[in-house]
């Protein structure tokens, strides 16, 4: 089975990496509030911060809405065929629970 990651996971690796190489540069700037180049790092590391966090939240809000989507779908087969749900219930705990003798 092949893992298909999703787009944001990618972006979201290049993202933290420009975010650091961005603030060690300001780090390693001369630090002078009054110089130009500074003032413009400082200014693309906040930009760069902001952006980041900005699709961190899009994605747990992501994961967030698939994870009670999943839930809703399980409580609504779970009403609406109890037995079959109290069999997959039970599969999975006497396996979880063969795996975990195992050990």
């Amino acid at each position: 089975m092949v893992k298909q990651t999703e787009p944001f996971e990618t972006g979201l690796d290049d993202d933290l990496t420009l975010l650091t190489e961005t603030l060690e540069e300001v780090l390693k700037s001369s630090g002078d509030p009054t110089d130009q180049k500074y003032i413009e790092l400082k200014t693309k590391a906040e930009q760069a911060l902001h952006d980041v966090k900005s699709r961190v939240s899009q994605a747990s809000d992501s994961y967030y809405y698939r994870a009670k989507q999943a839930a809703y779908r399980a409580d609504y087969y779970v009403h609406e065929k109890p037995w079959q749900g109290i069999g997959i219930g039970a599969t999975a705990g006497l396996i979880m629970g063969l795996l975990l003798a195992r050990r």
